[in-house]
């Protein structure tokens, strides 16, 4: 199996050649089928539309998540079609790595002339309960470029 940092360097080739190849002008769905489809034939575990459960505190199941892809189990991509990558996105995928609890998560954007690609990773062990409650998942995250 491939470090985390091996696989977000295939993701990022992956999805850099998708966006050469096929420009900025498609819907979201069309650059989730090119990446999955790419990274099966590279021999990884893909599930598109993957169910993430939203659970309360007392366990009780709030809901779901559909998160674009998950890859052999360990690393979330969340793909947009935007202009450009807003705060929203960022909540979006950080939601995302919380509920799920994984830990690695990239948010691309496929819509942008410019393509734009980041990685962000959640410490697990920065979960733990204060006085006022779950640490911030913004502040618990970090990011950087994939590769």
């Amino acid at each position: 199996m491939k470090s985390i940092n091996e696989l977000c360097d295939v993701v990022r080739d992956t999805s850099y050649a998708i966006h050469i190849f096929h420009g900025h002008g498609h819907l979201e769905k069309v650059y989730e089928n090119a990446l999955a489809h790419r990274l099966r034939k590279l021999g990884h575990e893909v599930k598109q539309q993957h169910p993430i459960q939203v659970l309360d505190e007392d366990g009780t199941l709030l809901g779901h998540y559909h998160a674009d892809i998950l890859i052999d189990n360990v690393l979330i991509l969340e793909l947009k079609a935007a202009k450009t990558l807003a705060d929203e996105h960022l909540a979006q995928l950080l939601g995302y790595l919380k509920s799920s609890r994984i830990e690695h998560g990239v948010l691309i954007n496929f819509g942008s002339y410019k393509f734009e690609i980041r990685k962000y990773a959640l410490s697990q062990s920065r979960h733990t309960k204060h006085l006022d409650g779950m640490i911030g998942l913004f502040s618990a995250a970090f990011a950087f470029l994939c590769g």
